[in-house]
């Protein structure tokens, strides 16, 4: 039974590390995660508005993992321009979109106080 932990985690530490390595919205995503965890170190947030920092960037995270697991699915179903497959990554793409924007207001927020 911890063998096949051991190995599903294996497999998911493979993922993290071949999106880390292959896709720049992933690598931009930690850029700017790791900016908002120092920001919020340099500028005192409280303990609640840094789990809510944290939340945020693992729920985003999350959502860009599965946007690029799904446009890897799709891709091995069809590397042609087919209109169903085009809307299912658009409809993803879309996720993290919205999420990005709430997440950005949210940080403004949280941010925009602490400068004044």
């Amino acid at each position: 039974m911890l063998k096949r932990h051991t190995i599903s985690i294996g497999h998911a530490v493979d993922g993290l590390r071949w999106a880390l390595k292959t896709q720049p919205n992933y690598r931009i995503h930690i850029t700017l995660s790791l900016l908002a965890i120092i920001l919020g170190m340099l500028l005192k947030v409280s303990y609640l508005e840094f789990l809510i920092i944290i939340f945020l960037i693992t729920v985003g995270l999350v959502i860009e993992t599965l946007n690029t697991g799904l446009e890897q699915t799709t891709d091995a179903i069809d590397r042609k321009i087919r209109e169903d497959i085009k809307i299912a990554k658009d409809v993803a793409a879309a996720a993290m979109l919205i999420y990005a924007i709430g997440s950005f207001i949210i940080a403004c927020f949280i941010f925009i106080p602490k400068f004044f």
